[in-house]
């Protein structure tokens, strides 16, 4: 029987007793209702996993002993990190959850010309934290040992200021009008790569000029029109697929 799963960050394995967060314990008590000698599974987050033992419960709190580190399932080979434009409403809370499960690792979250939200309002909504929760979810549910960081909401500009390590590739459509845009099964695998979305309404001229601009490889899925919040399933998906990634 499969143990459950809760993500405890700073696990240390030498240690009795590790303290559960209080969300965490709180579903071990009141909804799975376990109790002191149960085995559980505990991950820091960041790739370690371990066999605990429940050592105290309260209403609201836990802790657990761990007994014996285990083999995480393999993360991808290729670092895949996703900068997403911010969408309306709850659409990203798909697009964290469904790119976890894929193996990103990690999101940046950015402001276009086109988004309908500024980073005030996104500050004010707490949208942040509401993700990382969903990332932890869905880590869990797919049992990754590693959540991949999600970062704050930045200004597009911002990011391509920035010094990257990573292959940039940005989804246009096909009739972009600045430089090559190629197909998506012509994009070479790369240690680590950038993969850039818009979004409702796409990229504005100037932006797609910047990214060329960058040196960033525009990308077309093809002719097919889809929903801004299926976008990075599907490229994603494609991508990992060519790659090897998805066996």
């Amino acid at each position: 029987m499969m143990r459950p799963r809760f993500h405890v960050p700073g696990v240390n394995p030498a240690t009795e007793r590790v303290e559960m967060p209080e969300d965490e314990a709180e579903h071990l008590v009141r909804v799975l209702r376990l109790g002191v000698g149960d085995e559980v599974d505990v991950f820091d987050g960041r790739g370690g996993l371990w066999r605990a033992e429940i050592v105290q419960v309260g209403k609201k709190s836990a802790a657990v002993r761990p007994i014996e580190e285990l083999e995480p399932a393999p993360e991808l080979e290729v670092r895949l990190n996703l900068v997403i434009g911010v969408l309306k409403g709850d659409k990203i809370d798909g697009v964290v959850r469904d790119a976890v499960m894929l193996g990103v690792s990690s999101i940046q979250p950015v402001i276009t010309e086109r988004s309908e939200t500024s980073r005030a309002a996104m500050a004010r909504s707490n949208r942040l934290a509401r993700w990382q929760r969903i990332a932890v979810s869905s880590a869990k549910q797919c049992h990754r040992a590693v959540v991949p960081p999600i970062h704050a909401v930045a200004p597009l500009d911002w990011y391509w200021s920035e010094k990257h390590d990573a292959a940039r590739v940005m989804c246009v459509e096909p009739s972009a009008a600045l430089g090559d845009v190629v197909a998506v099964q012509r994009i070479r695998k790369a240690p680590a790569t950038d993969l850039i979305i818009g979004p409702e309404g796409g990229w504005a001229v100037s932006e797609v000029a910047a990214a060329h601009d960058s040196g960033a490889i525009l990308m077309s899925l093809g002719g097919r029109t889809l929903r801004a919040d299926a976008v990075p399933m599907v490229a994603m998906t494609a991508l990992l697929t060519m790659w090897g990634e998805l066996k």
